[in-house]
């Protein structure tokens, strides 16, 4: 148990399951992030190699590490197919501490539903377990897609927030935002695994 009282819980949703990753995902990693559409409104997050894959992974799993939560493997259940990644990170914003909350899937992959559902237990799951943050997601302005999964989440458009990212201006959807009006985070018929918090937690 690390000083955020949080272990390596593992969510199951209807579907899906999402874990932490693992040093064996990272030709998962490669795949994803080294798929032109998969990227392609975030050509800064792309990676091309073995070696950037593995370097990927190892920032994830610092801040694993540090913190006792992360981005995660979203596979379908009884499958060890990787479909993508789903989690939050701390990060800042407006000189704010915020969950940044990320989800990027397999082209192949798109169309199921299966972003919306894993980011909707994330987002339920950061409303549970870390309310004290405010809860974000940045989109670029033409991913229509990303940003019908954000609201979905129940994250709701705050234009005042928007802000330059590396492949240009970041339209900022946020949950727990002074003065934005809140969505309703769903756990979307998630079961989760002994999930734990020590006393103040």
């Amino acid at each position: 148990m690390n000083r955020n009282g949080f272990d390596g819980t593992q969510a199951v949703t209807r579907r899906l399951s999402l874990r932490r990753p693992e040093p064996k995902d990272v030709e998962a990693v490669l795949a994803v992030h080294s798929d032109p559409l998969a990227c392609a409104y975030n050509p800064f997050d792309a990676v091309f190699d073995l070696d950037g894959a593995t370097e990927r992974l190892a920032h994830w799993d610092e801040h694993w590490q540090q913190f006792g939560f992360g981005y995660r493997v979203i596979r379908e259940h009884g499958s060890e197919q990787v479909l993508g990644f789903c989690g939050v990170k701390l990060t800042m914003l407006a000189d704010r501490h915020v969950l940044n909350l990320f989800y990027r899937l397999a082209p192949e992959e798109w169309g199921r539903g299966v972003a919306t559902e894993a980011a909707s237990w994330t987002a339920w799951w950061a409303a549970e377990y870390l309310p004290v943050y405010p809860l974000v997601a940045r989109v670029r302005s033409d991913n229509t897609a990303s940003q019908r999964v954000a609201l979905k989440a129940g994250l709701m458009r705050a234009p005042h927030l928007d802000d330059p990212g590396p492949d240009g201006l970041d339209w900022i959807f946020a949950a727990r935002w002074p003065g934005v009006e809140p969505g309703v985070p769903s756990p979307g018929g998630v079961r989760v695994r002994s999930p734990r918090r020590v006393a103040g937690g």
